[in-house]
C-alpha cells in the first residue's frame, strides 16, 4: 500500500496557504472605462454580428450587433487581451490598455486562417494569446484540421512542433509530445476525460471526430497542474464550441477526398439560437481503403469511421446550462506483414456513447467572481475480431464519470486565481485472448489552485494539485496477487514571463509533477500483441515523480514570428517495460517485465518564420529529444529523432500555396528491441482559396502529399519494418460556413 499521512499533510498545507494568497489579494477601487470597437471579415471589410467578444483576465463577454460594434462598460484600468471569436473560424487577439474614465477602442479583422498569434485555453483555463502564456502551446483551427490526413488524431498533429505519431496503422494513429506516450500524455475533449483506451496500446485509437472540430490545442510538457497525473507529458484538448447563445442558424460542411487510399468522407453541422437557446447537432463518416506505398499496397490498413452528436444550452444573463449527446463507431484493420507463412488478420471495432453536462455563472460581483462545473459519463468498448474465423479476440469495457468544478476568483489589481476539484470513476474490465489484467475500479480525486500576477512588464504564475489514485480489483476473477492500492502525490509549479524588447519575451517555468502508476503497469500479466511482449505488471511499483524545467524565447509581430524552446524533464521512479531476453512458448512474444529506473528527458524545439516579402514568408521548424535511462545510460523506446521543416507560404489575397519539405534525421539511439530507422525527406504542397462573404464562406483546399514518392518509415510505428507511411497522393479538402 503506498499511502503516506505526510503527503495527506503536506497536501493540506499547499491548499491552504493557496486559499489564503487567493484570499489576501490586494483591493482595488478605481473607476473604470468604456472599450469598444468594430469587427469585420477580412478584405471585404463586411460586419460579422454575434461575434463573442471577451476580455480574457476579467472573462466579460459580449457579442456584436448587426453592424459588427461591440462595448464594454464600467472596465477598471489596465492592460487585457481581447479575444474575438466566431465558431470555425479562428479567434483574434489583441492587447489594450484601458485608463480610468477614458475610452479604448481596438477593431478586429477576422479571417478564416490564422494569421499572428493563435489563441489557447487549454493551458490555464482562460482566453488567452499563445504567446503570452507561461508553457509551449500548438494551436490547429478547423481549416488547417481538414487539411491534414483526418483518420486518426496521431496524423493530424504528426510533425508539428515538437509532437510526433505512434501508430500500429493508419487508423490508430496518436500524439506523442517530446517523446512522452502512453498514459503520460492525456487526450481531452472540451477539456474531459473521453474515457477511451487509446494509451493502453499500440493499436488502440481515440475515438474522436476530427471533422467536427473547432480547433486542436497541444500543451506541451507537463500539463499535471491543471488535469492530472496522466498529463505528466502534455495534453491535447480537442475543442468543439458551443460556449454561448447567439441568433440565428450557423453551420458548416466539410467534405474531404484522397487519392491514394480512396480516402472520402464528410461532416456537417448546424446551430439554431434565440436570445437565451442554442441548439446543435453534427454528423460525419469517413472511409479510407489500404493505403500503398512504390512497394506496393499494405494490406489491411482499412478504416473506416462514424460519427454524431446534439445538444441544448440555456444562457440566462449570467448563468448557463448544457447538455451534449454524442456517439462515435469505427472500424479499422492491423497491417501484418505478408511474409509470414500464416499471418493473423485483425480488426479493431471501438464504439464510444457520450453523455456530458456543464452549468455555471459568470461576471458575478463577489469574492467567487465565476464558477463552472461539469459531470461527463462515457461508456466505451472495443473488440479485437479475426474476421476470417469470426471470432472476437478480446473485447474491451471501459465505463468512466469525470466530474469537474472550477471557481474563479474575482481579479484585483494584478493578481487573478483559480481554484477546483476534479475526479473520475472507472469501470474496467476484459475478455479473451489479451484480458491481461483483471476486472478493475479506479476512484481518482484532486484539488488544485493557480494564481496569476500580471504586470506591465512581468507575469508569474504558480500553484498546486493534490491528487489520489486508486485501484480496486474484482475478487476471485484470477488466481494470482491483486491487491487493493492506492497513490497520493503533488504536483506543483512556478512560472514567469518577462517582456524583453518590442514583441519580445522571455519564459520560464519549473514543475515537480506526480503520476501514480496505470491498472496496467501494476496487474497486467499475459501475451499483450498491442505492444509485441509477453507484458507482467508489478504491484510493489512506486509512484512516478518528474522535475523538469522549460525556457522559451519568443518573437511576434507582423514580419517575423519566432521561438526557441529547451525542455529537461528528471524522472524518478520512472516506470517502463524491461525486456528479459526471454520468449513465451505459446505467444511466441519476448517477456517483459514493468520496472522502474531513472530518466531524463531533454532537447531543444526551434520555430522561426519570417516575412521575405509582402505576402511571402519563409516558414522553418526543428525540434529534437533525447530520452534515456540515466543509470545504464540506456536510451528509451520509441523516440523521434532529430526532424526539421523548410518551407515557403504565399498568400495574395485569399489564394494560399504552401510548398514545403519535412525532414528526419536518421534513429540509431535504440533501446535494446528497437531496430535502426533511416533518415528521409518528404516533399508537399498546399494550396487554398476562400470566397468570403458577410454571412458565409467558401474554402477549397488541395494538398499534394510525398511528390517524390518516396519510402520511409515512422519510427515510432510498432509495423515499420513492414509497413512504411503513406506513398504518394493528393487529398481535396472543400469546406462550406454560414453564419
Amino acid at each position: 500500500m503506498h499511502t503516506s499521512k505526510r503527503y495527506l499533510n503536506v497536501s493540506a498545507i499547499v491548499f491552504a496557504v493557496l486559499i489564503l494568497l487567493f484570499s489576501a489579494q490586494p483591493s482595488s477601487a478605481q473607476s473604470g472605462g468604456t472599450l469598444h470597437g468594430k469587427v469585420t471579415l477580412e478584405d471585404s471589410g463586411k460586419p460579422l454580428h454575434d461575434v463573442v467578444v471577451t476580455i480574457g483576465q476579467l472573462k466579460r463577454s459580449v457579442q456584436t450587433s448587426d453592424d459588427g460594434t461591440f462595448e464594454f462598460k464600467d472596465v477598471l484600468p489596465g492592460t487585457y487581451d481581447v479575444v474575438a471569436h466566431l465558431d470555425r473560424v479562428p479567434d483574434v487577439v489583441q492587447s489594450v490598455k484601458v485608463t480610468s474614465g477614458a475610452d479604448a477602442t481596438t477593431d478586429f479583422l477576422m479571417r478564416l486562417r490564422i494569421v499572428g498569434d493563435a489563441v489557447t485555453v487549454t493551458a490555464t483555463g482562460d482566453e488567452e494569446a499563445a504567446f503570452k502564456v507561461i508553457q509551449s502551446v500548438t494551436t490547429l483551427d478547423s481549416n488547417e484540421i481538414s487539411e491534414k490526413n483526418t483518420q486518426s488524431l496521431g496524423d493530424v498533429l504528426d510533425h508539428e512542433l515538437g509532437i510526433a505519431k505512434r501508430s500500429f496503422g493508419p487508423g490508430n494513429g496518436r500524439p506523442v509530445i517530446r517523446g512522452f506516450d502512453g498514459n503520460r500524455v492525456l487526450v481531452l475533449q472540451n477539456g474531459q476525460s473521453i474515457g477511451a483506451l487509446g494509451y493502453q496500446s499500440g493499436d488502440h485509437t481515440e475515438p474522436i471526430d476530427i471533422l467536427s472540430l473547432d480547433k486542436l490545442e497541444v500543451v506541451k510538457g507537463p500539463a499535471t497542474l491543471l488535469y492530472g497525473s496522466s498529463a505528466i507529458g502534455g495534453v491535447v484538448n480537442a475543442i468543439t464550441g458551443h460556449e454561448s447563445a447567439h441568433k440565428g442558424t450557423r453551420g458548416y460542411v466539410t467534405t474531404v477526398g484522397g487519392s491514394n487510399n480512396w480516402q472520402g468522407g464528410g461532416s456537417g453541422g448546424v446551430e439554431y439560437g434565440t436570445d437565451r437557446w442554442l441548439f446543435w447537432g453534427n454528423g460525419s463518416g469517413q472511409r479510407a481503403g489500404n493505403y500503398k506505398t512504390s512497394l506496393g499496397t499494405v494490406a489491411n490498413s482499412y478504416t473506416k469511421e462514424g460519427s454524431g452528436s446534439g445538444g441544448a444550452g440555456f444562457y440566462q444573463g449570467k448563468g448557463f446550462f448544457t447538455a451534449d449527446y454524442s456517439f462515435d463507431r469505427r472500424r479499422y484493420g492491423i497491417p501484418f506483414d505478408p511474409d509470414e507463412a500464416d499471418p493473423e488478420i485483425v480488426f479493431l471495432n471501438p464504439r464510444r456513447h457520450s453523455v456530458s453536462f456543464t452549468g455555471g455563472a459568470r461576471e458575478l460581483d463577489a469574492f467567487i467572481s465565476g464558477l463552472q462545473g461539469s459531470f461527463q459519463y462515457n461508456d466505451y468498448k472495443h473488440q479485437e475480431t479475426n474476421p476470417i474465423e469470426n471470432v472476437v479476440n478480446t473485447e474491451f469495457k471501459n465505463k468512466t464519470s469525470n466530474y469537474r468544478a472550477t471557481f474563479d476568483i474575482r481579479r484585483s489589481g494584478n493578481w487573478s486565481g483559480t481554484f477546483g476539484v476534479s475526479g473520475l470513476h472507472r469501470d474496467y474490465s476484459a475478455l479473451g485472448e489479451e484480458a491481461i489484467a483483471p476486472p478493475i475500479k479506479e476512484n481518482d480525486f484532486s484539488f488544485f489552485g493557480l494564481e496569476k500576477l500580471d504586470m506591465d512588464r512581468v507575469s508569474f504564475q504558480f500553484g498546486g494539485r493534490f491528487e489520489h489514485n486508486g485501484y480496486k480489483p474484482k475478487e476471485g476473477v484470477v488466481d494470482r496477487d491483486t491487491p487493493d492500492l492506492s497513490f497520493n502525490g503533488l504536483s506543483a509549479s512556478a512560472g514567469m514571463r518577462v517582456s524583453t524588447w518590442k514583441d519580445g519575451a522571455f519564459v520560464a517555468y519549473y514543475t515537480h509533477s506526480y503520476r501514480a502508476p496505470t491498472l496496467e503497469e501494476l496487474y497486467n500479466e499475459g501475451p499483450h500483441g498491442g505492444n509485441a511482449t509477453f507484458e507482467i505488471g508489478d504491484v510493489t511499483l512506486k509512484r512516478e515523480q518528474s522535475d523538469g524545467v522549460d525556457f522559451s524565447l519568443r518573437h511576434s509581430n507582423s514580419r517575423a514570428r519566432a521561438q526557441f524552446n529547451y525542455f529537461f524533464y528528471h524522472l524518478k521512479d520512472f516506470i517502463f517495460l524491461a525486456p528479459t531476453k526471454i520468449f513465451d512458448d505459446e505467444s511466441g512474444l519476448e517477456i517483459a517485465n514493468y520496472t522502474q529506473g531513472t530518466s531524463r528527458y531533454t532537447g531543444p524545439e526551434v520555430k522561426f518564420d519570417v516575412a521575405l516579402m509582402h505576402g511571402l514568408w519563409l516558414l522553418t521548424a526543428l525540434d529534437y529529444v533525447d530520452a534515456k535511462l540515466t543509470d545504464s545510460k540506456t536510451p528509451l523506446p520509441r523516440i523521434p529523432p532529430l526532424r526539421g521543416r523548410l518551407g515557403f507560404e504565399w498568400n495574395y489575397k485569399t489564394l494560399r500555396i504552401a510548398p514545403e519539405a519535412v525532414m528526419s534525421k536518421n534513429q540509431d539511439k535504440l533501446f535494446s528491441t528497437e531496430s535502426p530507422t533511416s533518415g528521409y525527406t518528404v516533399f508537399n504542397v498546399n494550396g487554398s482559396y476562400v470566397f468570403g462573404e458577410q454571412h458565409s464562406a467558401q474554402t477549397i483546399s488541395v494538398t499534394a502529399f510525398n511528390l517524390g514518392d518516396r519510402v520511409y518509415r515512422n519510427h515510432m510505428s510498432f509495423i515499420k519494418e513492414f509497413a512504411p507511411e503513406i506513398g504518394r497522393g493528393v487529398r481535396l479538402t472543400y469546406a462550406v460556413r454560414f453564419y
